[in-house]
């Protein structure tokens, strides 16, 4: 089961919204065969920003953001780190992070199949 723990990564990527479908291409393109997208709100350096509405001027701390989930083996991981980082840029502020985490353990569900077998 130890070779098991460096077997495995779990990238996060925090993006921006509209660039999800240019994101979703490329790890489909670098042979990722599922993703878990969730909507998201944050900040980081920008610290969000100031809108006008009905003549009202207000703070928008938090900023729509998407999170995406990939689990691959270790080998993979450079490849979908890249992929993800090429088509999620824009070069302007905010345009997100990706974290690179060791999975301990992984167990499909409905075989009971363990780490890089259960993706």
């Amino acid at each position: 089961m130890l070779q098991g723990l460096r077997c495995v990564k779990k990238i996060e990527a925090i993006i921006k919204p509209f660039k999800l479908d240019e994101v979703k291409e490329a790890l489909q393109e670098v042979g990722v065969s599922g993703i878990t997208v969730t909507e998201a709100k944050g900040f980081g350096r920008q610290k969000g920003h100031t809108e006008l509405y009905r003549g009202a001027e207000y703070v928008v701390d938090f900023l729509p953001k998407v999170k995406l989930e990939v689990v691959v083996p270790d080998n993979q991981a450079d490849r979908v780190v890249e992929a993800i980082a090429a088509a999620a840029q824009t070069g302007r502020i905010g345009d997100g992070k990706i974290f690179v985490i060791p999975v301990e353990r992984v167990i499909r569900i409905r075989t009971g199949e363990l780490d890089e077998a259960a993706l």
